[in-house]
């Protein structure tokens, strides 16, 4: 992890080194982080810088993971978790400021939309590849946990 910088981004900072479940762990992080920095700098980390974090997040996460994937010979690793991080902290940005149960719910959905890949997620994951295709299929998740969301809250 700490032989290049896109390692340690790609890896989620470590928390992408669990021995099971590193997309999880590295979700739990994203969610984590993004409740903490919004918590203790809210001026810094405002919907708005969210936003530019969260974009600038997927290009740069769009070379980390390339990088990562090639240098160890898995486009995809298991312990490439920076997509589950961008992906959680948008929903988090639309989700929040809602209690922790609520933002459990979205923590859990997103995990079951990234893990089981409906589609349209599945078709962006086996057609996609490279840097853009691991960053995009969590993005599709993401969306699609805040469109179950969005349909939650207007009935």
């Amino acid at each position: 992890m700490l032989k290049h910088p896109a390692h340690l981004l790609a890896q989620g900072f470590g928390s992408g080194l669990a021995r099971t479940m590193p997309g999880t762990f590295g979700t739990l992080f994203g969610w984590l982080s993004f409740n903490v920095l919004s918590s203790r700098w809210p001026d810094v980390f405002s919907s708005t810088n969210w936003l530019i974090i969260i974009a600038v997040g997927f290009v740069i996460g769009i070379w980390a993971c390339a990088k990562t994937g090639r240098d160890l010979g898995v486009a995809d690793h298991g312990s490439m978790v920076w997509d589950e991080i961008v992906a959680i902290w948008l929903v988090m940005l639309f989700v929040t400021p809602a209690g922790a149960w609520t933002q459990f719910a979205a923590f859990l959905l997103f995990r079951f939309f990234d893990m089981v890949k409906p589609p349209p997620i599945n078709y962006f994951d086996r057609t996609i590849k490279g840097g853009f295709g691991v960053m995009l299929d969590d993005l599709v998740a993401a969306f699609m946990t805040l469109l179950v969301f969005a349909i939650w809250r207007s009935i």
